[in-house]
């Protein structure tokens, strides 16, 4: 596969429509298709064509439903890496599952580890049990979904990955804790972060202020969006990563330790 040492991120904040699966592709397909800037990799919100619904009999779909359907339509006809999450059922269970969907077909998945129990999260939904890292175009990737960017030890990088993608419904009302996880993240792990998030209100009342956002291996940030619906690209730099690990490499001093899941 082509390597490339730069990758064109492009990030969609919208305000998700509550458990309308048509009505969100559809939005989500207009915003991307009035957007003429180059893109590798289209990232979506948690839940992107739901909202984060805590109605999984009404609301997931098998493996091979209208929404992973219609990824790979958009991934095809756009020729780039369209990834977020939806609600999936399999084998009796239904899991909040991040997919990666590659234009020549290819897709990698990734079960939410760390389910919010404190919103009724873990009585609906069955926990993922795979730490994941998707290999493209010389990249290392690490996916997570909302809640589990608040776990350090799950993201831990032993120069395993380079960045990191989470996806979320993260409420305004915790919105501090969103942006100072994230930097921490991509300081402790001496990675990228791309984070996207919601705005607006969902169908519980929740309220979301978006603060998607790009942070280098530094905790700098290049790029927050504001509270409104935006489709932003940002271009990362694997060599400038690489660059800074030899120069000040954190993660061989790491204390050790075994994950077990």
């Amino acid at each position: 596969m082509e390597v490339k040492d730069q990758l064109k991120i492009a990030l969609v904040q919208f305000d998700i429509v509550w458990e309308s699966v048509a009505e969100n592709c559809w939005k989500i397909e207009q915003m991307v298709c009035d957007y003429k800037s180059e893109i590798d990799i289209l990232v979506l919100p948690e839940t992107f064509n739901s909202g984060f619904s805590m109605n999984p009999e009404k609301l997931a779909e098998s493996i091979d439903g209208n929404s992973v359907e219609w990824m790979k339509y958009l991934a095809t006809r756009r020729k780039l890496v369209v990834c977020g999450s939806i609600f999936i059922y399999e084998k009796g269970k239904y899991f909040n599952r991040f997919y990666w969907v590659e234009p020549e077909g290819k897709i990698v998945t990734y079960d939410k580890r760390h389910l919010f129990s404190m919103g009724g999260e873990d009585k609906a939904f069955t926990h993922g049990s795979l730490h994941t890292i998707i290999r493209y175009k010389g990249w290392k990737i690490f996916p997570q979904i909302c809640y589990d960017l608040r776990f350090p030890v799950w993201s831990r990088n032993t120069h395993s990955y380079d960045l990191m993608i989470n996806v979320a419904n993260w409420p305004s009302s915790r919105s501090e804790v969103w942006k100072t996880l994230l930097k921490a993240r991509a300081m402790e792990n001496q990675c990228y972060v791309v984070a996207v998030n919601r705005i607006g209100i969902d169908g519980k009342g929740i309220e979301y202020s978006g603060d998607s956002s790009v942070i280098d291996p530094k905790g700098i940030k290049i790029f927050k969006a504001e509270n409104r619906e935006i489709i932003e690209t940002v271009s990362i730099d694997l060599h400038h990563l690489h660059a800074f690990r030899k120069k000040f490499d954190t993660l061989k001093d790491g204390d050790k330790f075994e994950l077990v899941l």
